[in-house]
């Protein structure tokens, strides 16, 4: 049985996206982007962006009976491989080994014109979490 995730504010509504669905024990967690809580992408620039990108994920994990920790493949979308350094360090600060497998792919644009940077994820859902 497919069950949706949400969390607050839930900027994907309009879209009539899921933020993530939850099927048995795996969650498949929507692209999150450098968004605040207001829909809007975060000043700052790609690092401020890419911090946002992994907050959202986890948020989205830890709703979903999940975490950054039971995440076993990532795509990481962004608009400039020169960033790639930064994402990797990036990877570095949320992720810790056994890291999951990952998908970069430089795109030429995502849903904002102004976000450089979007993550999407599958991960293991916990054992009786009571999600």
């Amino acid at each position: 049985m497919l069950e949706r995730i949400i969390t607050q504010p839930d900027n994907y509504e309009p879209f009539l996206l899921s933020q993530a669905i939850k099927w048995g024990d795996l969650l498949f967690v929507s692209g999150q982007a450098g968004a605040g809580d207001d829909g809007k992408i975060v000043d700052g620039g790609f690092r401020a962006q890419g911090e946002q990108a992994f907050a959202n994920l986890k948020r989205v994990l830890d709703a979903g009976g999940s975490g950054l920790d039971a995440v076993v493949k990532v795509t990481i979308f962004v608009t400039d491989m020169g960033n790639f350094k930064e994402v990797v360090e990036l990877r570095r600060r949320f992720f810790t080994a056994p890291y999951p497998a990952d998908t970069i792919a430089e795109v030429k644009a995502l849903y904002d014109p102004a976000a450089m940077i979007e993550i999407e994820a599958i991960a293991a859902v916990r054992p009786n979490t009571g999600n």
